[in-house]
Parts: C-alpha cells; structure tokens; sequence
C-alpha cells in the first residue's frame, strides 16, 4: 500500500428488486470508483430483515477497501452508487435497493452529522460481522475491539450463504 492509501471496510446490503444482482453490480462499481479498489469481498449472506419483519430477507456482503479517497469523498462515492442503483427512502429500518456503509475508515474514528467511522451498530449485526470476519479475521476496530470478538458476543440471528456469480 502506498503511504496516501487507506484500507475502507464497506458493509453492502439489499433486500428489494434483484438483491444478489444488486450486490454483484455494487462490487463492480466499487472497484470502478476513482483511486479505488476492492482488495477482498465476502460471500454473500441472507438474513432476516433487522427491523420490520414485514419486508423480504437482506443478502448481505462486507468488502475491503483500498483508497486515496477522503471520507467525505468515499460517503459522497457511495451514495451516488446508492442512487444510481434506484434507492428511495422508505421507513426507518425499512427496504433497499442499495445500503452501503462506511464500516471503518482505516484506524480513524469520525463523529461528524452525516458520518459515524466506526459505524455505531457494528457490534450488534451479525449479518457484517460474520462476513467481515470471514475476509479479515485479524481485523479490529480503532478501539481495539477484534471482529471476531465481537462476533462470538453478537446476537445470533440466522445467516445463510447463497451462491453467486463469484461461488459463494
């Protein structure tokens, strides 16, 4: 790695349209993105919806990051994806076409309006420790907290892994 690049840790999410599809064309773009590449990716997760139950199951997939792009640059990347991808708001915990979340941001902790590094619900979902953990079982928060740690504490909740265009 080059000393202006920083490892990113991306949670990936969708539960609405073509879910997996949706995940395989986001990692594409991922790696498309300007001073960006994807240096690991998951196999893809289904599970249960974390909030409202009345809505289909997630396919979830955590991927490594290396980037020369700010924070606020990386945010702005994603969101763009998101859109692009067809998201709508919707309720509070509810449907997506596209969720992209900043897991970490290299070792920096960031408290802003728009963006929390480490992503405050980590410790409580499953479905992005267990993924996380499967690409990068030495990971840590800037805390010091190890994944796979918090995995072992995490509220168990049925995770499945489903094929895709990458055999996972």
């Amino acid at each position: 790695m080059k000393p202006d690049e920083v490892v990113s840790t991306i949670a990936l999410g969708s539960n609405l349209g073509h879910p997996v599809e949706q995940l395989g064309r986001a990692l594409q773009a991922l790696d498309c993105l300007p001073q960006t590449s994807v240096l690991k990716r998951s196999k893809l997760y289904a599970n249960p919806p974390m909030g409202p139950q009345d809505q289909p199951d997630y396919v979830n997939a955590v991927a490594l990051l290396v980037t020369r792009l700010s924070p606020g640059e990386l945010l702005g990347a994603l969101k763009a994806l998101e859109q692009a991808a067809g998201r709508y708001a919707t309720r509070y915990w509810g449907e997506r076409v596209l969720d992209l979340d900043i897991l970490t941001y290299g070792d920096q902790t960031i408290d802003q309006p728009d963006l929390t590094v480490p992503h405050p619900g980590i410790a409580e979902r499953r479905f992005v420790l267990e993924p996380w953990a499967e690409i990068a079982p030495e990971a840590a928060l800037p805390d010091g907290r190890r994944i796979v740690d918090l995995l072992a504490a995490a509220p168990v909740h049925a995770l499945r892994v489903i094929p895709d265009a990458h055999g996972g």
